[in-house]
């Protein structure tokens, strides 16, 4: 079964393709008629797809399904255009950032857990925003995990914003060079993005606790038990949406007027696929902006379960 989020972002903007390239599976029994239903069954998916507008043709060929399973997160690639600026006050968010901002005060390590798509980044992206303009911290710093962290990576990035070069190739030596250096700045806060397992982040060079009892950690991840293997003092769960105020969102970010109208009902519907998930509302809603009812009317009528032939 498909879950929720695998739904919502893979709905719209992958659909035109696994719809395609998804193998049918025959049955003992009944075989002709088992492949003449599912040959008229392509053949609407093709019409339908063949009317998808072509800005959502053009989405659809960034990824695949099949090149990025239910689960998989690349790490800031596609999601990277949802800045603090876009922050949403839903009741979600908002309980979340204040929670976050109160416990950031008190506690060393912070944990923002929720399914993908439901806007860790943005929020993450906000409480950084706040942290500097409470002038909270001294240096802001944000990195990514994601399943296969490029430590490497990560360390010369975190160096740059201290204006440290490192002297050596070695690892473990580089994790040295920062530790020391981040301990000389009294009051940073470090995002720790799209941690999936328990890690240490001394390895990295990261210093915190007794060590730096100045440097703040939020982490954000898909899974709660990850707050607990890292032993978060404070752990906060980023709820989706509701029904209202992803509707508000998708109407704002597909540029629909405020009224009753035919569209606007076709558009509801489509909003509904994404299970009120901010990721996948407001890349739908860009992709259809500016379409007229055919176009919107395409688009609903591909979407759904039955096309993963659920």
């Amino acid at each position: 079964m498909v879950s929720q989020m695998g739904l919502a972002i893979f709905l719209m903007l992958k659909i035109a393709e696994s719809s395609n390239n998804k193998k049918s599976v025959d049955n003992d029994d009944n075989n002709d008629e088992s492949n003449k239903e599912d040959d008229e069954d392509s053949t609407k998916k093709r019409k339908a797809q063949d009317k998808l507008p072509s800005s959502m043709k053009n989405k659809s060929k960034l990824s695949t399904a099949e090149e990025y399973p239910v689960g998989y997160r690349r790490s800031l690639q596609g999601i990277e255009f949802i800045t603090s600026t876009d922050f949403m006050d839903s009741e979600s968010s908002k309980s979340a950032l204040n929670q976050i901002m109160e416990a950031i005060k008190v506690v060393n390590m912070i944990g923002l857990h929720g399914m993908p798509g439901v806007g860790k980044t943005t929020l993450a992206k906000e409480v950084g925003k706040h942290g500097r303009e409470q002038k909270l911290f001294d240096k802001v710093v944000m990195f990514t995990m994601s399943q296969n962290p490029d430590i490497n990576k990560i360390q010369h990035k975190v160096a740059a914003m201290f204006d440290l070069k490192f002297q050596t190739d070695i690892e473990d030596t580089r994790a040295e060079e920062l530790f020391r250096s981040m301990q000389g700045m009294n009051k940073i806060l470090v995002i720790v993005h799209d941690l999936w397992e328990e890690f240490k982040l001394e390895s990295i060079g990261i210093p915190f606790g007794d060590d730096h009892k100045g440097c703040k950690i939020l982490l954000t991840t898909p899974q709660q038990q990850v707050c607990s293997k890292m032993k978060c003092q404070k752990e906060i769960q980023l709820d989706i949406l509701s029904k209202d105020e992803a509707w508000v969102l998708f109407r704002d970010q597909a540029a629909l007027e405020d009224d009753c109208s035919i569209l606007n009902e076709v558009a509801k519907e489509v909003a509904g696929e994404c299970k009120g998930l901010p990721l996948a509302i407001v890349t739908v809603a860009k992709a259809l902006k500016g379409e007229g009812l055919d176009g919107w009317k395409a688009a609903n009528q591909i979407q759904g379960l039955k096309a993963f032939g659920l």
